[in-house]
């Protein structure tokens, strides 16, 4: 039950004037009309002095002390002032505020702790990536200094290793730059209509010796056939199919099948990545897209490939205003999935 001062003071005041009576009639010579206005001044004089007592001294200050907390709560989350507690009971609100306040507080420093602890993985993992080309580099180069320049075979194969090395370092830094920029909003995505068909033609042929390699067989299902016009970035968009069909041929089985479909909705396409590989382990799946993070660490280095990619499609979709997703079965293979907004 909520009270407010004047009801608090009034019931203290009775209480008061009731004792001050009870205690009169025990005194010899005490009249009825005296015992009236004792009870009445006593009423009286003590609702003020108890009024003021809880208005000034008490309720005031935890009002006070209650704004305080308000405002520091709407500048640190930045919310509307629709948000005040509506009660007459100041230590009702100032408890709400405080608690809503610390819950809010806790929240803020769970997410710190996770992005420290995400900036040191992330620190650790730059940090080999970095060192493992450059050391390789560091190695040929090196060795050839220490005479093996001399020897035409061995300075030939030790300059293409460390070419190749420094190839793997170059191509690791554009990508943390992209990442770098799609994060901070610097690349902006230049929409435009663009033929989802006709960039996945292209990413196939550029990607024909990959999949040769692997004897992976290429298809594309179009429903309904025919072009895929949709609103995107056209070098952005080739860059998400690429990378997507590129792990799909690398991580899926030898001999396998990689298809791409696009299924038209009222407003949207559904555009889909589908192996038939190993899959992806449930645990997996939700930090696949993560920078630097690789399921099967062997086996990425063996393929290649900077760990950047997947982080840097998830990234670029975010910007068409779209969301990746993934579903996978171990031994069934791997389906990626996203949609994007028809053109006009």
């Amino acid at each position: 039950m909520s009270f407010s001062p004047r009801v608090i003071a009034f019931l203290l005041a009775g209480l008061i004037s009731a004792l001050t009576v009870a205690f009169l009639t025990f005194v010899e010579g005490v009249t009825t009309s005296m015992l009236f206005v004792v009870a009445i001044s006593s009423l009286v004089v003590s609702f003020f002095l108890i009024l003021y007592a809880i208005e000034i001294l008490v309720f005031r200050e935890v009002n006070k002390l209650y704004k305080t907390i308000h405002k520091l709560r709407m500048r640190d989350f930045s919310l509307s002032r629709s948000t005040i507690v509506k009660s007459n009971n100041p230590f009702r609100k100032l408890n709400d505020e405080i608690f809503v306040y610390v819950a809010r507080k806790q929240k803020e420093i769970e997410e710190l702790r996770r992005l420290e602890q995400f900036r040191r993985e992330f620190l650790a993992d730059i940090s080999h990536e970095l060192k493992t080309p450059v050391f390789a580099a560091q190695g040929f180069i090196h060795t050839l200094i220490d005479g093996a320049i001399d020897d035409e075979n061995v300075r030939d194969k030790f300059l293409s290793k460390a070419a190749k090395s420094l190839d793997g370092l170059d191509a690791l830094v554009k990508d943390l730059v992209a990442l770098s920029q799609l994060e901070t909003g610097e690349i902006k995505m230049n929409f435009e209509p663009v033929d989802l068909y006709q960039i996945t033609l292209e990413v196939f042929e550029q990607l024909e010796n990959t999949a040769k390699a692997r004897k992976t067989t290429l298809k594309i299902k179009s429903d309904p056939p025919g072009a895929v016009l949709v609103k995107a970035d056209p070098q952005r968009i080739t860059q998400v199919l690429t990378n997507l069909i590129e792990n799909a041929i690398k991580y899926g089985n030898e001999g396998g099948k990689v298809n791409v479909s696009f299924e038209e909705e009222k407003k949207q396409y559904v555009v889909q990545v589908r192996d038939n590989g190993p899959g992806i382990p449930p645990e997996h799946l939700n930090r696949i897209f993560e920078r630097f993070y690789r399921v099967d660490k062997s086996r990425s280095k063996e393929r290649g490939g900077t760990g950047l990619g997947l982080a840097i499609v998830k990234h670029i979709l975010n910007a068409h205003k779209s969301k990746i997703t993934v579903m996978s079965k171990p031994d069934k293979g791997t389906t990626f999935s996203f949609k994007l907004e028809k053109a006009d």
